[in-house]
């Protein structure tokens, strides 16, 4: 069986949409009977020994799998642009054949080149990450686009069953739809005796007071801002750490100038995440749109055994991750002062906080692991329902 994925971009770009596209490919990994390329736009990023840029077209491998990589010219909303694709996509279909096509959803761009292909007699599965929410003209532009693309699938793949209830696309085709959410990956996550001792050290550092930890992006919707702003309501017990960086940091800083409960930790290590993760006794998880369709790190923080707080984002997955009054609580979306209130209900009540975190460590145990999501995959990869 030859299975092609279609994600937007691929490690070592970094995103939850790249990480889900490794995750899948990891996972067919152990059959010997499946034979995988991945075609993507290639990104000026490098981790390790990978280096990639953007205006280049080029084939190499990760994790064992040939990744064909389409250089861009510009980027426009959001969407890479790129001239090399479609001459790619057709080099791929004609001479690889793959009886399984996996598209990652959203990528507008590509959906055009790809309708060429509907008529084949392959299965194609559509992996529907998220609404296009932000560019509402573009949403609008692409809605019959859509419709046409959920009509030929064989299969939808959700990452939470509030996403299927919020989507009006996922709705509309709900019978082809079936839930497989995002995994952590338990190795990547694993202390040692560095992680222990810094955890220690962050313990030291921060005695007597409340940690709360969150880390992301920088951007919009994580909603930094609103945590900042529940700051406002808390007393000097708390002290709120935030990891990450984006092109919100400096506005972040300076809404933030003056509190000493906010701390700004700038991109951190895996190892420093550990810490943080192991030290805190709270996760803190702002994020407001259905642009956080799922929330890795929302899942990550709760496998460390501590309570979570979101806000209520209705469609979202976040609401799936973390359980309202069982793993953690949830705040009206954007509402600060709720939000600062369900801090201080926590860090008043350990044995709730013991209780949530507990909880959510068996939540996470129960739902998000790797090997759930390998078998859910090969599941879906491997049944015979394919588009006559």
């Amino acid at each position: 069986m030859k299975v092609l994925q279609i994600p937007n971009y691929m490690y070592p770009h970094i995103g939850g949409i790249e990480q889900v596209g490794r995750d899948i490919a990891d996972a067919l990994q152990d059959d010997p009977q499946i034979e995988q390329k991945i075609i993507c736009f290639n990104a000026d990023a490098s981790e390790k020994s990978y280096v990639c840029h953007q205006r280049e077209t080029v084939h190499d491998f990760v994790d064992g799998v040939e990744v064909i990589r389409c250089g861009c010219e510009m980027k426009i909303r959001s969407q890479s642009i790129s001239t090399a694709y479609k001459k790619e996509l057709r080099k791929v279909m004609n001479q690889f054949q793959p009886d399984v096509v996996i598209f990652h959803y959203p990528n507008p761009y590509v959906t055009t080149f790809l309708k060429k292909y509907y008529k084949r007699k392959c299965k194609l599965i559509v992996y529907w990450h998220l609404d296009i929410i932000k560019q509402k003209i573009l949403g609008k532009l692409f809605h019959k686009q859509n419709i046409k693309l959920l009509e030929r699938a064989d299969q939808i793949v959700a990452t939470s069953p509030n996403y299927i209830d919020g989507s009006p696309y996922l709705s509309r085709f709900r019978e082809k739809c079936i839930v497989i959410p995002n995994c952590i990956r338990t190795e990547r996550l694993q202390k040692n005796s560095q992680t222990e001792w810094r955890t220690a050290e962050i313990r030291r550092l921060y005695k007597s007071k409340i940690l709360c930890f969150g880390m992301g992006r920088h951007v919009p919707y994580k909603g930094y801002e609103y945590l900042i702003q529940a700051s406002k309501y808390l007393d000097d017990r708390f002290r709120i750490c935030i990891a990450g960086q984006g092109p919100l940091t400096d506005g972040l800083k300076k809404m933030a100038a003056g509190d000493k409960k906010i701390v700004f930790l700038g991109r951190i290590s895996d190892e420093e995440m550990i810490a943080y993760n192991s030290a805190c006794d709270i996760f803190c998880f702002p994020s407001i749109t259905k642009n956080e369709a799922f929330g890795i790190a929302l899942a990550e923080g709760m496998y460390f055994g501590h309570p979570a707080v979101t806000f209520t984002i209705p469609g979202s997955g976040v609401n799936f991750v973390n359980m309202n009054g069982v793993t953690g609580i949830e705040a009206q979306n954007k509402d600060v002062k709720e939000y600062a209130n369900a801090l201080m209900k926590l860090a008043d009540d350990a044995d709730l906080r013991e209780k949530y975190g507990r909880m959510g460590r068996k939540r996470v145990e129960d739902k998000f692991l790797f090997d759930r999501f390998q078998r859910k995959i090969c599941n879906v990869v491997c049944c015979d329902k394919v588009k006559k």
